[in-house]
């Protein structure tokens, strides 16, 4: 049995739940945040593989790739080229991505913020982290010029596409939260990317359930139709992600070694 699935096992959280849960059309993985954490994201990668075991499947990843953890370079990468035999791989936008994008296109207005919510981790894992811009360039622009001489073209491409939603059924995906007064279809790019669950949210009435990430959870829950997925990957060493399947649901978890206290 592997790591994950023994540790969730353990604390009780790899059980389905008894309550009848979304309906996607068919086997669905939900990742939740991984913000440069690449160990984590290929131990998730072989979690989902061994559970899968070859069965056709959706692999939805939520958004939140880079910045705050050491390797933000390595995530997109994996992601952008990442194939898994008789699965789809969905790749969503998060909030940390849109930072980045806007950064690229005005670094002196954006920088301040991106490079102060983790950008500068990002940074050094495409430039390494003693390059320095040339004297007398603003140092945001230095950043922004020299990020785009080492990555290659086509992942910003890559990112510039990715959706802001996913759906399969009666399951939504979205990075940060979907507006239960609104349709599906008439979200606002704002509440995707930057909306926080409220504590008394009320449930959709059109049934859709939400999986998400963006608002860390000390453990992945599931809570009126709404599954939180964040746990905080990059400080915590715990990458989650939900299993779905006719109604059923499990969560898993990735850490950053293979040491669990039974």
């Amino acid at each position: 049995m592997s790591i994950g699935k023994r540790l969730f096992d353990f604390l009780g959280w790899g059980r389905s739940q008894k309550t009848p849960g979304p309906t996607p059309d068919r086997l669905t993985y939900a990742v939740g945040d991984i913000h440069g954490r690449a160990d984590l994201l290929e131990r998730m990668i072989s979690l989902i593989e061994e559970d899968r075991a070859g069965k056709t499947a959706d692999v939805v990843f939520l958004g939140d790739y880079i910045d705050r953890g050491a390797n933000s370079a390595g995530v997109l990468q994996r992601l952008r080229t990442l194939d898994l035999p008789e699965a789809d791989i969905h790749c969503l936008m998060g909030n940390h991505e849109r930072m980045l994008l806007d950064f690229l296109e005005n670094p002196i207005a954006e920088g301040p913020r991106w490079l102060g919510n983790g950008g500068l981790e990002t940074l050094s894992s495409f430039i390494g982290p003693d390059w320095r811009p040339q004297a007398g360039r603003a140092y945001e622009t230095g950043c922004r010029d020299r990020l785009l001489e080492v990555a290659e073209p086509e992942l910003f491409s890559w990112l510039r596409d990715l959706p802001l939603q996913w759906r399969s059924g009666d399951l939504g995906c979205v990075h940060a939260i979907a507006d239960p007064l609104v349709a599906w279809d008439a979200q606002s790019e704002a509440t995707l990317l930057w909306g926080r669950p409220q504590p008394r949210m009320p449930k959709r009435k059109d049934g859709i359930w939400i999986a998400h990430g963006h608002t860390v959870v000390s453990r992945a829950a599931v809570q009126k139709e709404r599954i939180a997925l964040d746990t905080g990957a990059y400080q915590t060493g715990l990458l989650s992600a939900a299993r779905l399947d006719q109604g059923r649901i499990a969560i898993f978890t990735t850490t950053p070694d293979s040491t669990v206290q039974e």
